[in-house]
């Protein structure tokens, strides 16, 4: 068994509106009970705007759960889960909308390349409605953030070994 069962990491910068989405459902996350039918082998990260020292906790982990702004296509706020293999396409044709210099692929690459991609693994993505500067997403956005968490904490219960 690797280091962390299970890693919740969010992703985004908080000085740019919807951007910090991730970061803020795991503070979200982190203030909330977690169901009791979860493992409390759980690991909450705020992984800011991404670096490459992210891939050594992504490639400690057996289940990898992260949440950004992600470009779905569809209306600001929405909310849609990608897992495993999906999330995998997802990130890699280019359809996250992304203002980091290291991607999220840059750094799920550097894990399977070393043979350690975790087992499970899903992208929590949140169309967002604007990326300027602001330190709180917009309303849209806002109101997503407990319909993230109920996903995230799904993933958890449904991954629950």
């Amino acid at each position: 068994m690797k280091e962390i069962r299970t890693l919740v990491l969010g992703i985004g910068n908080t000085l740019l509106t919807d951007e910090g989405v991730g970061v803020h459902v795991v503070n979200h996350l982190q203030q909330q009970k977690i169901s009791p039918t979860v493992s409390s082998d759980v690991t909450f990260m705020d992984g800011g705007t991404l670096s490459f020292t992210l891939a050594e906790p992504i490639e400690s982990c057996d289940q990898l759960i992260v949440i950004d702004a992600s470009e779905i296509k569809t209306h600001p706020g929405d909310v849609k889960v990608f897992e495993n293999d999906e999330m995998d396409t997802f990130i890699t044709t280019g359809n996250k909308k992304s203002v980091h210099e290291v991607t999220l692929v840059d750094v799920m690459s550097i894990a399977m390349l070393s043979g350690n991609l975790p087992e499970k693994r899903a992208l929590v993505g949140i169309q967002p409605d604007n990326l300027d500067w602001g330190n709180e997403p917009t309303e849209a956005v806002q109101q997503a953030i407990p319909v993230a968490c109920q996903h995230v904490n799904t993933l958890l219960q449904r991954w629950q070994v």
